[in-house]
């Protein structure tokens, strides 16, 4: 049973965090009234900045001609599968590169030159390499993320308490088993907060790919309305990939907490 003391701090903690959320709503509600009575009072140019009434009335129109989830399943295709493999491949290279040391210093400054090296501009390679399609968008996001991946979780590895290892090692213990036993468990919340950047980095690079190759997805509604000059179907997109990703953030929250448990 718990004791009265640690009940109220519980339930503090429990309505500290629900006046956050609370706070988060309201801020997001006062914004979007704000805009709605910018736009009818004139003081905005809604052909510019459109409305929250007019971006509702775009989602709709896209949901009743069936096209809303077909642009949304494809860019979470994307995203997921290139979320997937830079974890993976990230994760992979990160132990290569924290087990064989000397690799890793022979690949620090590529890795550097590479993660400083604005990836739009070798967009045409890749679709040269991948072609003009979903492989091309994909192979964009999975190189934005991997490498930032990679960077973190090897240091994250690099970086962990000398003194454990040598205890371990004193025990006879394996690079094999040190790694297993100390290494990844100890980097767990390390690995998770790279998840979160990676699905960022993901997102980006998925939008980027659609801006420049795609024929459907939420990057390509929002590059088809700039090309028309409908405003309200581009802000419509950033409104639909602010929610994609919230939401993409929040399961992986919520992965952290359970497996936290």
């Amino acid at each position: 049973m718990y004791s009265e003391e640690h009940k109220q701090y519980l339930k503090k903690i429990k309505k500290n965090r629900f006046l956050i959320h609370f706070t988060q709503i309201i801020i997001i509600v006062l914004l979007v009234v704000l805009w709605q009575l910018a736009a009818n009072m004139g003081w905005i140019n809604t052909f510019i900045y459109s409305s929250p009434k007019a971006v509702l009335k775009a989602i709709v129109s896209l949901y009743n001609d069936g096209s809303l989830f077909h642009h949304i399943g494809v860019t979470f295709y994307e995203v997921f599968v290139g979320f997937v493999l830079g974890i993976l491949i990230g994760v992979l290279v990160a132990t290569l590169l924290w087990r064989f040391n000397f690799l890793a210093k022979v690949l620090d400054p590529y890795l550097t030159v590479l993660n400083s090296l604005p990836k739009v501009s070798l967009g045409p390679i890749i679709i040269i390499i991948a072609g003009a399609g979903t492989s091309s968008i994909i192979l964009m996001a999975l190189f934005i993320s991997v490498i930032i991946t990679i960077m973190e979780v090897h240091h994250a590895f690099k970086n962990t308490d000398y003194n454990k290892i040598r205890l371990l090692q004193s025990f006879k213990a394996t690079k094999t088993g040190i790694f297993f036993k100390l290494i990844l468990p100890s980097n767990f919340n390390a690995i998770i907060s790279t998840f979160k950047i990676n699905i960022s980095l993901t997102f980006i690079g998925v939008i980027m790919g659609e801006f420049l190759v795609s024929k459907a997805g939420v990057g390509y509604l929002i590059m088809y309305g700039s090309h028309v000059f409908n405003l309200t179907l581009v802000i419509a997109g950033i409104i639909i990939l602010a929610v994609m990703a919230s939401i993409m953030y929040y399961l992986i929250l919520l992965i952290e907490k359970r497996l936290l448990r």
